[in-house]
């Protein structure tokens, strides 16, 4: 494999190469609460939706897009402003070989230049690993700064049974009182 990655904005013309890369996920993982896989057009309006106020990034490397990460809203009131929701999918044959931890790096830098403060993980949570889930969504975070805050019981239905939910946070700016507000992804330089 081509180890050098390139981290980039996506656009819309990414959907199908991202949305081949997600699809496992949906089809056979619990990482996912999501039941069927979206179609292309839905995929590409999904990005164009989150480019609107936030990053959303691909990783490449010579062997074509092998991974994407992005972030939402964490709640739509203006007092979480500082605050977002990270998401995360590298393909599942390119795992643990750094492309994850990358593409969460740029998307810090980015992140800090917005103004946004704290990053938040939802991650489906195992009661006992499965062929569905394993831990390593929350080790990943783990190892990138992220501290575990709350747990949520039985909360995804998925394959006949039931997952518990978790969320993990990472502090990446500082409280002020008087914060200043955020930068919208496409007004930043």
């Amino acid at each position: 494999m081509n180890t050098e990655v390139q981290i980039r904005t996506a656009s819309e013309a990414d959907a199908e190469q991202l949305l081949e890369i997600y699809r496992p996920y949906v089809e056979n993982t619990a990482i996912t609460f999501e039941y069927e896989v979206p179609s292309v057009e839905e995929f590409a309006g999904r990005i164009q939706n989150t480019l609107k106020r936030y990053p959303y990034l691909v990783a490449e490397t010579g062997e074509g897009v092998v991974g994407y990460a992005y972030v939402s809203a964490f709640k739509e009131r203006a007092a979480y402003d500082w605050s977002v929701e990270t998401s995360i999918y590298v393909s599942t044959d390119k795992k643990q070989l750094g492309i994850g931890r990358q593409l969460y790096e740029a998307l810090e830098k980015i992140l800090k230049k917005q103004g946004i403060l704290n990053v938040n993980a939802c991650i489906a949570y195992p009661k006992e690993e499965d062929e569905h889930l394993t831990m390593d969504s929350v080790y990943f975070h783990e190892k990138l700064g992220y501290q575990m805050v709350g747990r949520f019981h039985d909360s995804g239905y998925k394959f006949n049974r039931w997952y518990d939910m978790v969320w993990m946070e990472k502090m990446i700016g500082e409280h002020l009182e008087n914060q200043p507000g955020i930068i919208p992804f496409l007004d930043l330089d």
